[in-house]
């Protein structure tokens, strides 16, 4: 039988592979996330696939370390209710935590790419030009 190839990641699923990696509580490891990534999206990747995707690759090395410091135990409690908010938040924080090192490479890129210019003599007005109309024509 002929594997077929899965589709090539878009920016909606490397969203989705990103906010299982917020919610992952559990030991951390490619294999895994391969198997809930084709639950979730019907689709089966590679680790090398995942891997060369900046943002899935960040989120995978923040994830991992944070369950490695063991400060993401979620905690069990009696209460359905009170466990569903605990899981929530967890999800939160990781979530929060991920955004900000997002947001710093994003910096850290801006001000690269801002040096970049300054020194091929590019100013801000050239910067900010607006981009040309899109010709559907």
């Amino acid at each position: 039988m002929k594997q077929t190839r899965a589709k090539n990641l878009d920016d909606a699923d490397i969203k989705k592979i990103v906010e299982i990696l917020d919610g992952w509580s559990e030991k951390l490891t490619w294999d895994l996330l391969i198997d809930a990534v084709e639950l979730r999206l019907h689709n089966r990747y590679t680790r090398q696939t995942l891997h060369k995707h900046e943002r899935i690759k960040n989120a995978f090395e923040l994830r991992k370390a944070a369950l490695a410091d063991g400060n993401e135990e979620i905690r069990v409690v009696r209460s359905p209710e009170l466990q569903k908010a605990l899981e929530r938040i967890a999800r939160f924080e990781a979530e929060s935590k991920r955004l900000e090192s997002e947001n710093q490479q994003l910096l850290e890129q801006f001000a690269r790419w801002a040096y970049n210019a300054h020194t091929r003599g590019l100013d801000s007005n050239f910067l900010n030009k607006p981009l040309p109309p899109v010709n559907r024509g």
